[in-house]
């Protein structure tokens, strides 16, 4: 046997080095066991769960296998609120969190982790994961949960702070730190953890200083008027478990598990920022033909005073906000135009540090920084007679060659004109084809707060063709510029191109209601009063289109902001829950049976902006790692063939093998 080894040791080494090299080329991705769709378990805690007469903040949590904790400082919760963050580390599988704040006496303690642990590989999230201890004898398990919209458009709100009271006084929210906190998720859901039986007030509040009060008027906040008691009962819900056959996930049982249901669970707070602003001014500045004073908020009227000039002039022409918070004064004299500098006596209201609005007087100098030093030119001009470029005023207007008959005609000027429009446009209505007449019954407006800006309006009829013209040099401004000559013709649309929307409100009650056709970004492209709880618009454009209705209790016809200060509530909004798609020449009926607690937090999706983020369910998981697995295997075997096939059929027999003897 040893000569026979000896004999052929050659032999030997080539078949050695022929399976090393066919046992390399099969290496592909090993089939593996059961992927892990299973989030990370607790294998012990210290201190245990709901420990109680505890003295340390540290928490010490292993688990099953590595874990990470995403974002802690955003994503976990630790109440009673802390004003030093807490500190959070995960190494393998430990994670712990120390508490730098002194523990209270005789509180319940918990830490909510939302969503922030994961398994280290596979990223499995243990969901709404908690844990809670006492320095006192008791632990406090009540919850209370919910959630936070915008009041304006109903957007969930993500990651703003929910806090309890259990001192009632409004005071409370300005001058005392929240009692017990949640923050929402990006569903704008929140669940208050650790709550003890009792009355308690709840707010919302946007709370970037981190100080667990309302300190600030323009901070984002929501209260609720209520009072809130929390309290449990047994509740059950089906749990369900899948099998996996073919690569498709299918119910295998369905379980009713008992569970203890924490009462409220619907809260919904309207999240508004308050009408109240600090009144100041913000900057002024000088152009050489305007003079701009801008405020950072709302404001009366304020007083100008010249004083670089005679106060009796026509000096200007004012354009403003309906604010008063921008104001545009274009100077209509030359000589004070040609002034470098003017001074302004002012008198405006501005907000103490008691937020209490007062009247002040500032002295300011408005000076010209575009204006550039005269100079005389280096370059004269080859030609003396080459003309200097003619220069329109610009003139903004809406025409269009198909016309929508509710619309209206605007033209707004680059800078005021000098007079009116009244004898300058010529509107006609067509009798054929070639012959025009003029049109009747329709006025021009200028409007009165912006007065570059002029309105025509007409009851315009259907099918009806017009031209509108206006001669060039017919309108100048008060800076001597002329227009260009406009001509635009066009026509109303047919009746049948349009839609009607008509929708029947049920649940409306006393209040005054105006509705909003939204289109699908949710902007406002219609408004409408609810007349006996109608809702109607008429030429209605194809498309499809959203309907939200607030709840005018001041009459005023748009939606006004709460104010914390004055306990008063934003008004409310409501949206209907599903598009309405519109065709030419068609009429859609709803019936809208409005249920003012359900539907308050609920807007459709296809017009929500801040979405949820989708995640996977159980089934989708599994179906997905039974896919994989099947494409993993599908790999492995073309692996095999295309190695076997690069062999060539290759005879391993040594004794076939000639050239190595």
């Amino acid at each position: 046997m040893i000569q026979f080894a000896k004999k052929h040791w050659g032999y030997l080494v080539v078949i050695a080095a022929i399976t090393l090299v066919v046992s390399c080329a099969n290496q592909g991705t090993p089939s593996g066991g059961e992927y892990d769709l299973e989030p990370p378990k607790v294998v012990k805690i210290t201190p245990d769960f709901n420990a109680t007469n505890i003295k340390d903040g540290r928490i010490e949590i292993l688990f099953d296998e590595n874990v990470v904790v995403e974002k802690p400082n955003e994503k976990v919760i630790v109440t009673p609120p802390q004003q030093k963050d807490p500190i959070i580390r995960s190494v393998n599988r430990k994670v712990t969190v120390t508490l730098r704040d002194t523990l209270l006496p005789n509180t319940t303690y918990t830490i909510d982790f939302t969503d922030a642990i994961a398994d280290n590989n596979e990223k499995n999230i243990l969901e709404n994961f908690s844990y809670s201890f006492s320095t006192g004898d008791i632990i406090d398990s009540l919850a209370i949960s919910g959630k936070v919209v915008t009041a304006d458009n109903v957007e969930p709100v993500k990651g703003i702070l929910v806090g309890l009271h259990s001192n009632l006084e409004d005071s409370t929210f300005i001058t005392t730190r929240f009692e017990r906190i949640s923050k929402t998720n990006d569903r704008g859901e929140f669940t208050i953890r650790g709550v003890a039986p009792g009355r308690y007030r709840i707010y919302a509040l946007n709370d970037n200083s981190r100080t667990f009060k309302y300190t600030n008027p323009n901070q984002p906040m929501a209260f609720l008027d209520t009072i809130i008691e929390p309290w449990s009962m047994p509740d059950v819900h089906p749990d369900t478990t899948f099998t996996v056959k073919n690569g498709e996930a299918t119910v295998d049982t369905i379980v009713d598990v008992q569970f203890t249901r924490f009462m409220p669970d619907n809260i919904v707070l309207r999240s508004f920022v308050s009408d109240f602003r600090r009144r100041y001014l913000q900057k002024h500045e000088r152009t050489p033909n305007q003079v701009k004073l801008y405020f950072g908020a709302p404001t009366e009227m304020p007083e100008i005073e010249p004083l670089s000039f005679d106060k009796e002039k026509d000096w200007a022409i004012l354009e403003k906000y309906v604010t008063n918070d921008t104001l545009i004064y274009w100077i209509k004299d030359p000589a004070i135009m040609a002034m470098d500098t003017l001074l302004f006596r002012v008198n405006y209201l501005k907000t103490d540090t008691l937020n209490i609005d007062e009247l002040v007087t500032d002295t300011l100098t408005f000076t010209d920084r575009t204006r550039k030093p005269k100079k005389e030119d280096k370059k004269r001009r080859k030609d003396d007679d080459e003309e200097e470029p003619v220069v329109l005023l610009e003139i903004k207007q809406n025409l269009a060659a198909q016309w929508d008959i509710y619309e209206n005609i605007t033209f707004e000027m680059g800078e005021p004109i000098v007079g009116s429009l009244d004898d300058k446009i010529r509107l006609q209505k067509a009798i054929n084809d070639s012959t025009y007449t003029d049109a009747e019954g329709y006025t021009i407006q200028q409007d009165s707060l912006n007065p570059r800006l002029f309105t025509l309006r007409k009851k315009w009829n259907y099918d009806e063709s017009y031209k509108l013209t206006v001669d060039s040099a017919t309108i100048y401004s008060i800076y001597g510029l002329w227009n260009g000559p406009i001509e635009q013709e066009f026509k109303v649309k047919s009746k049948d191109a349009y839609g009607v929307i008509l929708i029947n409100v049920s649940g409306l009650g006393d209040t005054p209601v105006f509705a909003e056709l939204l289109d699908k970004s949710d902007k406002t492209i219609r408004k409408v009063r609810v007349y006996q709880n109608l809702i109607l618009f008429r030429n209605v454009n194809p498309g499809e289109y959203y309907v939200r209705i607030v709840f005018d209790e001041n009459n005023n016809g748009i939606w006004d902001t709460g104010n914390y200060y004055k306990h008063r509530q934003p008004e409310r909004v409501f949206y209907y829950d599903k598009p309405i798609n519109i065709r030419a020449n068609m009429e859609v009926e709803n019936v809208w049976a409005l249920n003012m607690e359900t539907d308050s937090a609920s807007k459709p999706l296809e017009v929500t902006k801040n979405k949820p983020q989708a995640r996977e369910s159980k089934k989708e998981q599994l179906e997905k790692a039974e896919k994989k697995k099947e494409e993993d295997k599908e790999k492995q075997r073309r692996g095999q063939q295309s190695n076997a096939s690069g062999r060539g059929g290759m005879d391993t027999n040594p004794y076939n093998m000639g050239s190595f003897r």
